[in-house]
């Protein structure tokens, strides 16, 4: 599926999370606006939002990763053409013609029809 941005959207978190399938974090607090997504705080004590639908609750605010996740966000551009490839609680994780990929607000984005 594709998109075309609608808006400029820059990134909010310089150093993103990232963590691997079976990976140990603690859930804070549910996004107000993204109800979807929790603070995550890492091993290393680094923290962001991560989404609550992939995360395990283990008990005494902890949590198991069920899969992979990237927090990376994705600068673009009104006007660019992107290549989406996963959608999440309003986000979708997209890609730019030069390959860089990462989460970009659904409502920064108009779908458009292959091959359009």
């Amino acid at each position: 599926m594709r998109a075309v941005v609608l808006a400029d959207y820059r990134s909010q978190y310089p150093d993103p999370i990232a963590f691997a399938r079976g990976a140990v974090v603690r859930l804070g607090e549910r996004d107000d606006e993204w109800p979807a997504f929790a603070w995550t705080t890492l091993h290393d004590g680094r923290a962001g939002w991560a989404p609550l639908r992939w995360l395990r609750p283990l008990g005494d605010g902890r949590a198991q990763a069920l899969r992979d996740y990237d927090a990376r966000e994705l600068d673009v551009a009104a006007g660019q053409d992107l290549r989406l490839i996963d959608e999440h609680g309003g986000w979708w994780w997209a890609q730019r013609d030069d390959g860089a990929q990462g989460w970009v607000p659904a409502r920064h984005l108009q779908t458009i029809a292959e091959g359009a």
